[in-house]
């Protein structure tokens, strides 16, 4: 699933993507609907939690607390529960 940004709906990324004929299938999210993407969701969180307010001495020591965020995260995985049925949704 992608956003509508830019680089997604590119006439470069199609052009590309036409050379790889039925290998990707794509569904994009709405315009309005960023909460849809889960991924921008947890990224949001994340920058929210950890990087708000943080100094850093190098791109290394950036890198470190992000995987360390990241190793955290993934031991204490949270379920994602969809609470839409599919048939209520609308597929553009």
């Amino acid at each position: 699933m992608l956003d509508n940004h830019s680089a997604h709906i590119s006439k470069e990324t199609r052009t590309f993507l036409a050379t790889l004929p039925n290998r990707f299938a794509f569904a994009f999210t709405p315009k309005h609907g960023s909460w849809l993407n889960l991924i921008e969701s947890f990224f949001g969180k994340m920058a929210k939690t950890l990087l708000r307010g943080i100094r850093v001495a190098s791109a290394d020591e950036l890198k470190a607390r992000i995987e360390l965020y990241l190793k955290e995260v993934n031991e204490t995985p949270v379920v994602f529960r969809w609470k839409y049925k599919l048939e209520t949704l609308s597929v553009v």
